[in-house]
């Protein structure tokens, strides 16, 4: 494991609930989504359909690590995912509640 990885994995606690900031609007597009948050003002595009449906699916699951399972993504190949999810915590556009 990479030390951005294990960084991103400190911050990102997996094992915690996590939603869609509630400020943000999640605006689906033929490419993944728009994320735009309304108190920032901070527009970010998600390229990645797989991390639309992890956002989406949160409210759904107990912690981010069932929602990372739930969307098919195995404990090896998440860490892109972790990494993109840290991303979006660090901006707040994902929150805890």
């Amino acid at each position: 494991m990479t030390t951005a990885v294990r960084a991103d994995l400190d911050e990102l606690d997996l094992d915690v609930r996590w939603i869609l900031h509630p400020q943000v609007a999640l605006r689906p597009e033929s490419f993944g989504a728009l994320l735009y948050h309304f108190g920032t003002r901070k527009l970010s595009f998600l390229k990645n359909r797989t991390i639309v449906a992890i956002i989406e699916s949160l409210p759904d699951h107990p912690d981010m690590r069932s929602a990372i399972a739930a969307a098919g993504i195995t404990e090896s190949q998440s860490a892109p995912y972790v990494t993109a999810l840290a991303t979006l915590a660090r901006s707040n556009m994902i929150t805890r509640p």
